[in-house]
C-alpha cells in the first residue's frame, strides 16, 4: 500500500496541543499585560514586505516557529483595540469567553446555513437574535441575522426596504450628514444611483434636521423620484448623536417610507435604562443593524440586522438552489442563508451566549453604563479644564473636545495645533485616540466603549493633552 503520509495536512495530537496551548498562553498574557503595552503599534509597509513578503515555501518549517513569528513580527503592529486608553475610531474590548468561542467555531467548522447543515448554532443564533429583539423593544412578529457587522446588515436593510417597496423606479434614500460611509454604499449597492442617495443636513445639535428632511421628500417626489427609505442614527460614529428616532418614525409612516436605524454603535446601549431612554423610539423602525464587536465586548465578526417584520428578510433573501433541496431532515425549520446575503456562515451567536452565560447581563449592563458614566465625567472634567474644550454635548460614549490657549486664536490656529498635538499622541506611548470634523471645526474625539477603561485612563489622557497643548503653545508664541 502506497503510504500517503507526506500528503497529509494533519498533524498529531501532541503537537496540536503544544501549538494551541502556547496560543492561549501568548493571548492570556497579552489581555493581562495590556497596560504595559502601547495603545498603538505601526510599521511601514517596506519594513513588514522584507520580513515576510516572500512567495509561499515549498516545504513547510516547524509551526512552533511559524506561530511566534506571527506573534513577534505581524500581529503587535496593529491598534490595540482592547487597550483600556484605547479611545479611537469605535475600539472594543472581547472577553475572554467570546475569543474562546470564536476559537471552537474554527474547530468545530460548523457553517450557519441551513438547519440542516448546523442546527444547534442555528438554533442558538435564534435565540441571541431574540435576545436583541427583546432589547430594542420589536414585536414577535420581529426577527433578524447576524452579519459580518454594519456594511452588511446595512446592505441587507436597504435592499429589504427596496423589495418592501415594490422595486420602484428611480429610489432616493435619505441619510444624515452625520451618517456613517457604510449606508452610502449600501444605497448604492441596493441600485440607488449615487445622486439620489440625497444627504440631510444635520442641525447644531447634529441631529437631522426634519425640516430639511420634509422639503427634500416632498421636492423629490414632485421630480418623479421614489423615496424608499431613511436612515437615522442612534449613535453616530462623529459625535455618537442620536437622530430624532420618534419624528422620524412619525414621518416615515406617514409618507409610507421604510425607516432603518443605524445602531451600530449606539445599540446596545439599550441595555441600561439610560439607553433606552437615549434610543427611545427606536422600536418604531422597520429595520435596526447593530455591532456586537463594539458596545457588546466580542471579537471581530458580530454584527446583526433586525426587522420588524421577518416576513420582509425572508421574502427578499429566501432562494432556491438544486444543491440545496435536501432539506426533507429539517424541513420548516429556519435557515439563516434565507435571512441575508451569505450562503456560507460563521457561527457568530457562539461567543455571544457564551460571554452572556458567563457573565450574566448585569455584569453587561454595568459595563456599558460604565462608558456612558465616564464620557459624562470627562465632559464635566473638560469644561473645567482652562485648556481644554467641548466641541459637542457629549452622546452616549462619544467626548469631542480641543485644547484651546485660550488667546482667541482662529480656527486655523486652532486647527493646527491640534492636528501637532494628535500626532503627538498617536506616537506616544500613553493613549490612542482619533479626531473628527464638526461641520468643518476639528475636533479631537475618544470614545469610551472599553469595559476595562477606569477614570485615570479617561483622566491621564485628558491631562496629557493639555500638558503638550501648553508646551506647544508656548513654545510657538515664544519663537
Amino acid at each position: 500500500m502506497q503510504d500517503d503520509s507526506g500528503h497529509s495536512l494533519e498533524m498529531d495530537r501532541e503537537e496540536m496541543l503544544r501549538l494551541a496551548g502556547r496560543a492561549a498562553e501568548v493571548l492570556a498574557d497579552r489581555t493581562g499585560g495590556l497596560r504595559n503595552q502601547r495603545p498603538w503599534d505601526g510599521e511601514f509597509r517596506s519594513v513588514l514586505e522584507d520580513q515576510f513578503g516572500s512567495p509561499p515555501p515549498e516545504s513547510g518549517r516547524p509551526a512552533m516557529d511559524v506561530l511566534e513569528q506571527a506573534v513577534g513580527e505581524i500581529l503587535p503592529f496593529a491598534a490595540r483595540l482592547d487597550h483600556p486608553r484605547c479611545f479611537g475610531f469605535v475600539p472594543t474590548a472581547p472577553t475572554w469567553p467570546g475569543v474562546v468561542a470564536d476559537f471552537l467555531c474554527a474547530g468545530f467548522n460548523p457553517n450557519a446555513a441551513t438547519w440542516l447543515s448546523s442546527s444547534g448554532v442555528s438554533q442558538l443564533e435564534l435565540v441571541v437574535v431574540d435576545w436583541m429583539r427583546n432589547w430594542i423593544g420589536y414585536p414577535d412578529s420581529a426577527g433578524g441575522v447576524l452579519t459580518s457587522g454594519g456594511s452588511t446588515a446595512s446592505v441587507e436593510a436597504l435592499v429589504t426596504a427596496r423589495e418592501a417597496a415594490g422595486h420602484p423606479p428611480f429610489p432616493s434614500v435619505y441619510i444624515s450628514d452625520q451618517g456613517h460611509s457604510a449606508l452610502k454604499k449600501a444605497a448604492f449597492v441596493a441600485g440607488v444611483q449615487r445622486e439620489n442617495t440625497r444627504i440631510v443636513r444635520s442641525g447644531e445639535d447634529f441631529r437631522m434636521d426634519m425640516s430639511e428632511l420634509r422639503r427634500m421628500v416632498r421636492e423629490d417626489r414632485a421630480r418623479g423620484l421614489h423615496p424608499m427609505a431613511v436612515c437615522a442614527n442612534a449613535g453616530s460614529a462623529s459625535t455618537g448623536a442620536v437622530d430624532p428616532l420618534g419624528p422620524m418614525a412619525d414621518f416615515c409612516a406617514e409618507e409610507g417610507i421604510w425607516l432603518h436605524v443605524d445602531a451600530a454603535y449606539g445599540g446596545f446601549a439599550l441595555v441600561t435604562q439610560r439607553g433606552k431612554e437615549l434610543l427611545e423610539g427606536i422600536e418604531r423602525a422597520d429595520s435596526v443593524n447593530l455591532d456586537a464587536h463594539k458596545w457588546f465586548f466580542q471579537p471581530y465578526e458580530a454584527g446583526a440586522l433586525l426587522v420588524k417584520n421577518l416576513k420582509h428578510l425572508e421574502t427578499t433573501f429566501a432562494m432556491g438552489h438544486d444543491v440545496l433541496q435536501d432539506t426533507i431532515w429539517g424541513a420548516n425549520h429556519p435557515n439563516m442563508s434565507d435571512r441575508g446575503l451569505q450562503l456560507s456562515r460563521a457561527a457568530r451567536a457562539l461567543k455571544i451566549w457564551m460571554s452572556v452565560q458567563t457573565f450574566g447581563m448585569a455584569k453587561f449592563r454595568d459595563a456599558v453604563r460604565n462608558g456612558l458614566d465616564l464620557a459624562q465625567r470627562a465632559g464635566q472634567y473638560i469644561e473645567s479644564n482652562a485648556a481644554l474644550e467641548l466641541t459637542n454635548e457629549v452622546a452616549l460614549g462619544i467626548v469631542c473636545f480641543r485644547f484651546n490657549t485660550g488667546r482667541g486664536d482662529d480656527e486655523q490656529t486652532l486647527e493646527e495645533l491640534n492636528r501637532k498635538l494628535l500626532a503627538e499622541i498617536f506616537w506616544s506611548e500613553h493613549a490612542f485616540f482619533s479626531s473628527t470634523s464638526l461641520k468643518g471645526k476639528f475636533s479631537l474625539r475618544i470614545c469610551i466603549v472599553n469595559h476595562t477603561t477606569t477614570w485615570e485612563d479617561v483622566k491621564s489622557t485628558l491631562d496629557l493633552v493639555a500638558r503638550l497643548g501648553r508646551e506647544a503653545s508656548q513654545s510657538g508664541s515664544s519663537t
